[in-house]
């Protein structure tokens, strides 16, 4: 069995903004409200004509240079999202024919926010069982595309963004240490989309009553969030034979300051030690984790020889945690 690396990392959020003050002009909310309760200031916003793929693919590029290989060289493609091109084909396959591999391995893969971990973890046996040596996983989401701007609880949080990991052998002691996935589907009906797959198929009515918008209820998600996640990170410890005093770096899933925080404060790490972009970037589903390593690492918040922890929480319910020696 082969250890895994991280052997390049790269993201890409769109240009466009949107600040609690555009929010203000469009729904019943404020700064302040938003501000206090999420922590998030503004998000990024994909234009009309930019899906998933268009996303997925400028970040891939760059982590393919971080890593220092061709396209060419990729064995699979892993795409994480909620917020596809279209329903099929699978916009891993888009991104395969634009990046001009030949022919690899690729699929879609849906565990809401924790889709990026998952696909680590998941790309990760692969190479360990000699089966691939060079595997992309990207995290895409435009969630632009399915928030209700009308609905305050939803519009305020999830922004659009993505972010990718090539994964390598590893040649000396870095690499993937544990990692840890569960999900719970009795809570499936706290966040998702009602309306277009084989339960609701699209009607007349579904898009009259807006079943085709995200729907969320935030305050059961949040009473779970922060247990969940501590159980997460302390069963991948566990299972890499490290403790909380272990951790060197922590990014987590991008979703609330308040949970972050509380997590943080029950593993015993200070805030300097944890990566917070949510302020500037929001709630990229899937891609906030992956965005946050990418901008960890480029801004040299993360040495090599550090125990890095990464933990998220999301629809499904789904939850992951991998421990990751840089």
């Amino acid at each position: 069995m082969r250890k895994t690396k991280i052997a390049g990392t790269g993201s890409y959020i769109p240009d466009k903004v949107l600040t609690n003050a555009d929010l203000e002009k469009m729904v019943d909310t404020s700064d302040e409200w938003i501000s206090t309760r999420t922590g998030i200031k503004e998000r990024r916003i994909a234009n009309k004509n930019e899906a998933a793929s268009d996303l997925a693919y400028k970040a891939s590029k760059i982590a393919i240079e971080a890593a220092k290989i061709e396209p060419q060289d990729l064995d699979m493609i892993i795409v994480g999202t909620i917020t596809p091109d279209m329903i099929f084909p699978a916009t891993a396959c888009i991104l395969q024919e634009r990046l001009g591999t030949d022919k690899v391995a690729s699929f879609d893969l849906e565990a809401a926010c924790s889709g990026f971990l998952y696909g680590l973890s998941i790309g990760s046996q692969f190479i360990a069982t000699r089966t691939y040596n060079t595997i992309l996983v990207v995290a895409a989401e435009t969630l632009s595309k399915i928030v209700d701007y009308e609905d305050r609880n939803t519009c305020v949080i999830f922004a659009d963004g993505a972010g990718a990991a090539i994964l390598r052998p590893s040649d000396d002691n870095s690499g993937i240490i544990s990692s840890y996935l569960g999900a719970d589907g009795e809570g499936a009906n706290l966040v998702g989309v009602p309306a277009g797959g084989s339960r609701l198929p699209t009607s007349f009515e579904t898009v009259k009553n807006r079943q085709h918008y995200m729907k969320m209820r935030g305050n059961e998600l949040f009473k779970r969030a922060v247990k969940i996640m501590v159980q997460a990170v302390d069963v991948s410890l566990e299972k890499g034979g490290l403790t909380h005093g272990d951790v060197d770096f922590f990014i987590p899933h991008q979703a609330n300051i308040r949970i972050i925080k509380a997590v943080a404060k029950r593993i015993d790490l200070s805030m300097d030690k944890v990566y917070v972009n949510l302020d500037q970037c929001g709630n990229m589903s899937a891609a906030s984790c992956a965005v946050a390593l990418d901008q960890a690492v480029r801004q040299h918040k993360i040495k090599k020889g550090d125990k890095v922890v990464l933990t998220s929480f999301g629809g499904g319910l789904t939850w992951a945690s991998l421990v990751i020696k840089w």
